[in-house]
Formats: structure tokens, C-alpha cells, sequence
């Protein structure tokens, strides 16, 4: 199954979470033969998987057992249905434009500080910022190609000024090599090592919100949102594939929700 998932080219990351799941599976067979499984089998797996984890994980098993079947077995894709749970519709974090400003003004260094900084200002996904090249920043178009991201698509995001200026101060003083982000001993940086820096930050910011590398995505994009970039641009700036998914920001912009009419505007409160 690994070798398959690398010949059509899936992420590491995916290749993980798809042959762990499947081990899983071969653990709960307790020595069955996978391929003699029927649907009410694999669904009594699934049955099972439901009670211990939440709907996401669940939806990884469910993929990753039918690319088995599917993929593997040669199974035909109308062979079984098993049932999807439904997601949970939950709306991101977003930070206010002060609490990124505090996060930013906490970061250690100036090499975390260029990594919150290209975060927010950019509206990276920590994958896509660990993975960022020397290279990648074209200081001349003040863009900065983002390759490879999700869904194996290239992209260019906008470069601000404020954003190269301290990038070029982080460049003096830690000289990194290939990748922008070095972790010890010159390897690449990790996303653990961002999401740990994130965290302390915040703390030291005094957020009281659960700040995350993806909270500072949803927040650059609802403060475009909230200042009129259309929907459309910030769809593009974010690599999203569908419109609807870059829709749920407007959820949660201040801008559009305070702005609506509210039967106190017509009441005098003493």
C-alpha cells in the first residue's frame, strides 16, 4: 500500500496516516484475512473507530481502507457504502489585528519573529512555510512562490515591504542555506518546532484564544475580508480550489457581522 500511495504521488504526511490506519485495521482483524472481509465488516471496524475518535479521524480510516480495497484488492468502487459521519461545521479561530501584533512583538527572536510574520502576512500553511526555498522569495516582483502545496499546486503570494525588511535583517544574522528555515545542525526546519514557537508566543502575548500556525491563515484572511478584498483574490492568495471554501470567512469577519441592523439601534436603554 506505501508503494502505491508514493507512485500516485501522496504526501508523506498522508502516507503516514493511511498505513497507520490500515495497521490498525490488521490489529482489530486479529489474524482474518483482510481481503474475506465483507461491507458489514469493514463497517463494524468503522462502528468501532467512530466510539474512540472524532469525525476526521474517522473520515482518514474510511480512506484509507477503501483506497486498500479499492486500489489494492482491485475492489470496484460501487462494492460497498460505507457511511460517512457528517463534519462538524466548526468556524475558525481568527485573531484580532492588535493580537496579532502583541504575537508578533512576543516571538524570541528575529528567526521566529520573520516565521509569525510570514504566517500572518501571507497567509501560509505551516507545511507550506517549512518548505520554502531561499529562492522562492522574489524580491524584485515583491511575490513569493509557494510550489508544490496542497493538491501538488503552485502558487505566488504578495511579499510586503515590511515583510522583506525583516526577512533580509533574519538572513544577516542566521545565513540560512537551501531552505529559508533551518532547524539545528542545518536541517530543515519542522512544523512542530512552528507550532511550539507559536504557542509560546501566545502565551507570552497573553492570548487566551487557541493560537495555532493555521489560526494566523484564517485571521490574514479575514482582515482582507474585512478591509474589501474580494472573496475571489483572497480565494486565489489561499490556493483554495472552490470559492465555497474560502466563503466560511465570512462567518466570521467583524466587519459584516457588526454591521448588521440590530432591533436595540431603534431602543433607548437607561
Amino acid at each position: 500500500m506505501r508503494q502505491k500511495l508514493e507512485e500516485r504521488r501522496y504526501s508523506q504526511s498522508t502516507i503516514t496516516v493511511y498505513t497507520h490506519c490500515l495497521r490498525q485495521y490488521e490489529a482489530w482483524l486479529n489474524g482474518a484475512n483482510p481481503n474475506d472481509q465483507e461491507k458489514e465488516d469493514i463497517n463494524a471496524f468503522l462502528r468501532a473507530v467512530a466510539k474512540n475518535y472524532s469525525r476526521s479521524t474517522q473520515n482518514q480510516y474510511v480512506n484509507a481502507i477503501k483506497f486498500y480495497y479499492e486500489q489494492i484488492a482491485g475492489r470496484p468502487k460501487s462494492y460497498y457504502d460505507i457511511d460517512r459521519p457528517r463534519k462538524e461545521k466548526k468556524l475558525p479561530v481568527v485573531l484580532s489585528q492588535d493580537e496579532a501584533k502583541h504575537l508578533i512583538d512576543r516571538a524570541y527572536n528575529i528567526k521566529h519573529k520573520a516565521i509569525v510574520v510570514l504566517l500572518y502576512s501571507c497567509g501560509m500553511r505551516v507545511g507550506e512555510l517549512i518548505n520554502l526555498r531561499i529562492e522562492d522569495i522574489d524580491s524584485e516582483r515583491m511575490l513569493i512562490s509557494i510550489r508544490n502545496a496542497k493538491g501538488f499546486k503552485d502558487r505566488t503570494v504578495p511579499l510586503h515591504p515590511s515583510t522583506l525588511q525583516l526577512l533580509r535583517t533574519y538572513f544577516k544574522k542566521f545565513k540560512p542555506r537551501d531552505f529559508l528555515f533551518n532547524g539545528q545542525d542545518g536541517i530543515q526546519y519542522t512544523a512542530t518546532s512552528v507550532r511550539a514557537l507559536i504557542r509560546r508566543s501566545s502565551e507570552s502575548a497573553g492570548i487566551h484564544k487557541k493560537v495555532t500556525p493555521h489560526t494566523l491563515r484564517h485571521s490574514y484572511a479575514t482582515h482582507l475580508l474585512e478591509s474589501g478584498v474580494d472573496l475571489r483574490i483572497i480565494q486565489t492568495i489561499l490556493g483554495h480550489s472552490s470559492v465555497k471554501t474560502t466563503e466560511i470567512y465570512t462567518h466570521v469577519s467583524k466587519k459584516q457581522i457588526t454591521s448588521v441592523y440590530n432591533p436595540l439601534d431603534d431602543i433607548s436603554i437607561t
